[in-house]
């Protein structure tokens, strides 16, 4: 079947009935449970679309891409960057088609864990989710605070804390379509941001700027086009490509697992996400490859404010190489657009946690409690124990920044590989049942699979075990930064290993005939609507874009 094209619901597969691991009668008593109110489908196309462009481009890539930058120089930066966005688009490929199949309430990877993989899985994945996407919203919140800094305002940063927190929680209690319109105009922000960095990066590279320097491709030749990190020579250039290819990997960080979470609470989503899945690709071209393009144009990597140099926003190559090249007053705008960009990955990471432990509890693996929905869609118990991680963000107050940073930075980098990774696992699972029970009713299918999820296990395993090697080295040692770059696997696999012993009759994974593929399809049809035709000139048909 062609991608992307929509067969009829395939009734054969609509009679089969899974056994006694996952049942139908199971599914529809946890996640269909009557007695709750359901999350709403209330993000519109329009919402999904820019959610999915800009989502989660917050300060990783801002201003996070200027330390991976020194690290490894403008090569190893454009290389890693085209590398992980090629895994990243394998990743998104292959969850949207899991997604797009069932989207039902709660839509989640731990939701599809546990339906198409094992109890165990789900469980695992889940409180993963819970607690790395937790971190994260606190990591933007500090990062916010940080370039606000950069104005040498004389207002504590605990102040600035306390409010993007207050606005951030508020909007997620507040009914999704809200968080949806909000977010448009976030992720819009920072789309037309990008846009301009890239314009004015061109400009500055053709000699543009106030002194008419051209720059081409100068700090390719010097510094040069590769850095060494930890030895000198071929060694220490290896080691550099290595170090680069960790830290390119946390601007990414759960974006597609946002895009999968939308499906729970999106209009049609059946139609909705395999779009945005075709579209993807370009985001990951234009917004990263590019922008670390452009910051390779127009910033050395040797200049020392890109490290321990700056401070928040000044150690973002953009705002180095525009006041490098004399410009005036644009620093400043840039850094209203970094603000804007962690505010709005914070509110997307918060969304991302509630929802994780909305999905947990409608698979029976926490307390019902957080299955509890407003009479306006809002899990707002799962809303309030995401919230509680928003506290972390004053430990910045009393700590270096710097630490602070890179204590994140290590932590989630574990979490995103170790979620991608079984993401990959999910979809070759849920691919083999499709194939058992002759289930051809795809919205979606990519060509990239399943080679593309074989890579991308492969792939972020490697990484996973190579996140935080540099502590190796007899100057870099420290308990501390060992734990940070490796304790995620441990807590992973403990909460995976612990579900196991408990649950010891459940099979390591379901028989692809015992996956129940059919529980919520009628619901999930009944709420599809087709695609609204407009006849006439363009600009009539241009009001699309808003539906």
């Amino acid at each position: 079947m062609p991608d992307g094209e929509k067969a009829p619901y395939h009734e054969e597969a609509g009679r089969r009935r899974s056994s006694i691991p996952v049942n139908p009668e199971v599914l529809a008593g946890e996640i269909f449970d009557e007695r709750y109110e359901k999350t709403h489908r209330g993000l519109k196309s329009r919402h999904a679309q820019m959610i999915a462009l800009g989502g989660t481009i917050g300060t990783g890539l801002f201003v996070g891409s200027g330390q991976t930058l020194a690290r490894g120089g403008p090569a190893f930066i454009l290389g890693c960057y085209i590398l992980m966005s090629f895994l990243i688009f394998c990743i998104v490929s292959a969850m949207i088609e899991v997604a797009a199949y069932l989207p039902t309430p709660g839509s989640s990877m731990n939701l599809f864990g546990y339906r198409y993989v094992s109890r165990s899985m789900g469980f695992a994945l889940g409180w993963l989710y819970f607690y790395s996407l937790g971190i994260l919203v606190p990591y933007e919140i500090t990062a916010a605070g940080l370039v606000i800094d950069y104005w040498n305002a004389p207002v504590n940063i605990a102040v600035w804390i306390s409010i993007m927190i207050v606005v951030i929680v508020g909007l997620n209690v507040l009914p999704v379509k809200f968080y949806g319109e909000t977010e448009f105009w976030f992720a819009g922000t920072k789309v037309i941001m990008m846009i301009g960095l890239l314009m004015v990066s061109f400009i500055l590279f053709w000699g543009g700027g106030p002194d008419h320097d051209r720059l081409g491709f100068r700090y390719w030749k010097h510094p040069g086009a590769a850095n060494t990190y930890l030895a000198s020579g071929d060694k220490g250039r290896f080691l550099a490509l290595l170090s680069t290819l960790v830290l390119s990997a946390f601007p990414f960080t759960f974006a597609p697992e946002l895009l999968i979470a939308t499906g729970g609470e999106m209009v049609s989503p059946r139609r909705n996400l395999p779009i945005a899945a075709k579209r993807y690709i370009y985001r990951l071209v234009f917004f990263y490859i590019g922008c670390v393009l452009a910051i390779s144009v127009i910033c050395p990597s040797d200049d020392p404010k890109i490290t321990n140099g700056g401070a928040g926003a000044g150690s973002s190559a953009f705002v180095i190489g525009i006041k490098n090249a004399g410009i005036p007053v644009l620093d400043s705008i840039i850094n209203a657009g970094i603000i804007i960009s962690a505010w709005s990955s914070g509110n997307s990471f918060l969304y991302l946690s509630s929802r994780s432990l909305y999905a947990l509890a409608l698979s029976g693996n926490a307390p019902s409690i957080f299955k509890t929905c407003s009479k306006s869609g809002v899990p707002y118990w799962a809303v309030t124990a995401s919230s509680l991680f928003c506290a972390l963000a004053y430990l910045n107050v009393g700590s270096s920044s710097s630490v602070v940073f890179n204590w994140f930075v290590n932590l989630t980098n574990t979490s995103g590989f170790i979620s991608w990774i079984c993401c990959g696992i999910i979809y070759l699972r849920f691919r083999k049942a499709c194939q058992v029970q002759n289930i051809i009713d795809l919205p979606y299918h990519s060509k990239l699979q399943p080679y593309g999820a074989y890579c991308a296990i492969v792939g972020f395993t490697f990484l996973v075990l190579i996140n935080g090697f540099n502590v190796f080295w007899p100057q870099n040692w420290n308990a501390s930064s060992f734990l940070t770059a490796y304790i995620g696997i441990p807590i992973f696999l403990c909460i995976y290993g612990g579900h196991r012993i408990w649950a010891w009759s459940d099979p390591w994974a379901y028989r692809p005939e015992d996956v129940d593929m059919h529980t919520g399809m009628e619901d999930v049809l009944a709420e599809e609507k087709p695609s609204k035709k407009v006849e006439g000139p363009w600009w009539k048909k241009a009001t699309l874009i808003w539906q």
